[in-house]
């Protein structure tokens, strides 16, 4: 009997290398010769590269897919793209054209397939940009994304690590649909939960970066597969330390729920063992810990605003239909690097 072929065997940023094995791994590569035009790389653990063409004009480029997370295939493709995206405005970047990236089994019905590229093709479309080819294998499994090209003006790029002593943090979408996916994949998650989920997946950051491209931001990342701490941790650089209001954070209401029934992925236990030096969790119930933890799929923008925009942006980001909240504020370096209270 020929095995069955399965669509969802849970995916999404849950599926990605941990922070951990990723940085002893590009530690070993060779860096090869300084190009001074080359803004960004991936030694600086940012979002997507950005290269120098001109005085005016930088390339932001950057790729990701993983496997399903759910069993609709056109919701799929949604997220997917919409993740992958999402690095683009993550550097302050305005999206121009996005390659398929596409693994398929050739034994799998095609109209899932072309389900999950008809999603994508749709969110590329919302982004204002063009959908220009891409590649494809034969495997044995589903996995869809992206590679997707950006610009930017070389002065106005949003590094994950210049943040300030003092400046505010913003997180623009709420926590917790790793968690509820994994619920949902048990028959656990309600509708409702599993809606909102899909909604925030869905809603690409494009919105978010638009409106802060009227403040003082010194530093953006999105919170992906690494979760929240994991993606500040990055932020802080070795040279800054950040203080987290838990109750502050924007979170999926049920995510806690099921963190305490412990429906949990291994991809959090590894960001907990990976950010375990550097945070204290002070009086934290274990489910807020374990969202704190949570790999996100197509997170929202981590934000490092200057204090007196910091509450105006946080509202036009509300306005803009954004569960943002102020959740924080950046310090100077002290141990521990992250306190969460």
């Amino acid at each position: 009997m020929a095995e069955e072929i399965v669509f969802c065997r849970g995916g999404g940023c849950t599926a990605k290398l941990g922070a951990g094995v990723l940085s002893r791994v590009l530690s070993c590569l060779p860096k090869g010769a300084h190009d001074e035009n080359l803004l960004v790389g991936y030694d600086s653990r940012d979002d997507a590269a950005v290269y120098r063409v001109s005085d005016d004009l930088a390339i932001v480029q950057t790729l990701d897919f993983f496997p399903p997370m759910i069993d609709d295939p056109y919701l799929f493709g949604q997220i997917a793209a919409a993740n992958a995206l999402s690095d683009i405005y993550a550097m302050g970047g305005e999206v121009k054209t996005a390659l398929n990236i596409v693994c398929f089994p050739e034994k799998m019905d095609l109209n899932l397939l072309g389900e999950i590229m008809r999603g994508g093709s749709e969110k590329v479309i919302e982004a204002g940009a063009a959908l220009v080819g891409g590649h494809s294998i034969a495997d044995d499994s589903v996995k869809y994304g992206l590679s997707v090209m950006g610009t930017i003006h070389p002065e106005k790029v949003y590094a994950n690590n210049r943040g300030q002593a003092g400046d505010v943090l913003i997180l623009t979408k709420k926590l917790g649909v790793g968690i509820v996916c994994t619920a949902n994949r048990v028959g656990e998650a309600s509708k409702e939960a599993m809606d909102e989920a899909i909604r925030s997946m869905t809603t690409l950051n494009k919105y978010a970066a638009e409106i802060c491209a009227n403040y003082d931001v010194h530093a953006c990342t999105d919170v992906t597969g690494f979760g929240f701490l994991g993606h500040l941790h990055e932020m802080l650089d070795g040279r800054l330390s950040a203080r987290i209001r838990s109750k502050d954070v924007p979170v999926i209401a049920e995510a806690l729920h099921h963190a305490d029934e412990f429906l949990l992925t291994a991809a959090g236990q590894r960001n907990r063992n990976h950010t375990q030096p550097f945070v204290t969790f002070r009086n934290i119930p274990f489910a807020m810990e374990e969202v704190l933890l949570d790999p996100q799929t197509s997170g929202g923008l981590l934000i490092a605003v200057e204090p007196v925009q910091a509450e105006e942006l946080k509202q036009e980001l509300q306005k803009a239909g954004l569960p943002a909240r102020i959740v924080g504020e950046l310090t100077n370096r002290t141990d521990p690097e992250i306190l969460v209270v």
